[in-house]
């Protein structure tokens, strides 16, 4: 029998797409890598147009579905804000306080706009069912940012425990914040899915064209909304369409028609919320004065100027002109003078001013010299004094006035003709 040896086959290797290619002087195999990318990127980007316009499709069939649904959950995840006042330790000046905590973390773990948006809401809906102590109150708030990054966010961008605990200087224990995590969640019945006020936003920009500043300050105004009370009650719904029509007004865009959905707002809202503008949180004036954030906090600042000087002018020129009556100053013929005048009387002594009527006031100590006056300081009325309170009666007034006139003429005969 021959032996036939068996034939060795041989493994077959594909293109290889290193630039470090013996023979290439022509880079014949370099142009060709970067044709085959260049064609690879470009079919990435046709399937993406094409996902977003079956999507835009998608959410033009379904929007009206999809926006009765988010309304139907914004009422079932609303909190309670009689509950709220009903606690014993809490108080609503302490929620300031926490919101420039949430809002310091939030952008410093640069979440989502919503992210915040849904904490304040756990931990809204949490106070209405749940007693709070004073000293948990922070963790709650955190317990609350953790869940929400937890359910919206980045994976990468939600904060861990130990980061969280370095924030509250380390308050509280890691278990503890597990512990409240776990609680929350409970005490919910894991309904986390609430419509934000940027969810419904969107809704609302997505007929007219993009317009960063409008939606920036839309932020800023949904989020000034969250440090007070008046607000919670409100739906994010009309609170997004109100922050919407006062930030046109503020940036001079124009209103959409009242007919569509997105120009349905709440005029007592806007008004409410226009009251809170001249006295932000020092925190969110600092994290809205960033460029990247369209500096809507000093355009606001600038408005407010605007506002301010054009009321002033308003109600100059409201106020009623005071009148003005001018005295007519008879003009004299010959030397004298048409109308009646007040006699004077005849002046004996040179160097005594007109209209002065009685000598000058004499020192604290009388005056010993050749010319000088022993009178009385207190019987010598003082040059530019207020009017004497008169007398009670005519006739006392008249004694007065004689008995002064004969004392002075005993004292000063020189002045008797």
């Amino acid at each position: 029998m021959a032996f036939r040896p068996m034939s060795r086959q041989l493994p077959t290797y594909g293109y290889c797409d290193s630039f470090f290619v013996e023979g290439d002087d022509e880079g014949v195999y370099a142009r060709a890598a970067a044709e085959r990318e260049n064609a690879r990127q470009i079919g990435k980007l046709r399937q993406k147009a094409l996902a977003e316009e079956l999507s835009r499709a998608t959410a033009e069939e379904y929007q009206e579905d999809v926006l009765d649904h988010m309304e139907h959950m914004e009422a079932e995840t609303m909190p309670d804000i009689h509950s709220i006042e009903i606690q014993t330790e809490i108080q609503w000046f302490m929620r300031p306080y926490l919101l420039d905590f949430l809002l310091e973390a939030h952008h410093a773990f640069q979440l989502l706009p919503e992210t915040l948006h849904l904490a304040v809401n756990l931990l809204d809906r949490y106070c209405s069912r749940r007693v709070v102590y004073k000293r948990h109150y922070q963790l709650v708030g955190c317990a609350a940012l953790l869940i929400a990054a937890k359910y919206g966010d980045r994976k990468e961008r939600v904060p861990t425990i130990r980061e969280l605990k370095s924030m509250c200087c380390s308050l509280y224990d890691d278990d503890m914040f597990t512990q409240m995590e776990w609680h929350v969640l409970q005490t919910l019945n894991w309904m986390i899915g609430h419509p934000t006020v940027t969810s419904f936003q969107q809704l609302a920009l997505t007929e007219v064209s993009c317009d960063p500043e409008l939606e920036h300050m839309s932020w800023y105004l949904s989020e000034v909304a969250l440090y007070h009370k008046e607000f919670i009650s409100v739906r994010p719904s009309v609170m997004a369409r109100s922050a919407l029509a006062l930030a046109r007004c503020i940036l001079g865009r124009p209103q959409p028609r009242y007919s569509e959905w997105a120009a349905r707002y709440d005029p007592q809202v806007v008004l409410n919320l226009s009251n809170y503008l001249s006295q932000p949180s020092a925190a969110l004036v600092r994290k809205y004065s960033s460029p990247h954030l369209s500096a809507v906090a000093p355009t606001i600042e600038q408005f407010l100027q605007r506002q301010a000087l054009l009321q002033a002018q308003q109600a100059a020129q409201q106020a009623p002109t005071p009148e003005i009556h001018v005295q007519q100053v008879a003009t004299p013929v010959n030397g004298q003078f048409m109308s009646p005048q007040t006699p004077q009387k005849a002046c004996y002594m040179q160097q005594v001013p007109a209209g002065v009527l009685t000598p000058p006031i004499t020192p604290d100590k009388d005056f010993n010299g050749t010319e000088g006056y022993a009178m009385p300081q207190a019987q010598v009325p003082r040059m530019g004094a207020c009017t004497p309170t008169p007398p009670s009666s005519i006739e006392q007034y008249q004694q007065q006035h004689m008995g002064y006139q004969q004392q002075q003429y005993a004292q000063h005969p020189q002045f008797v003709q």
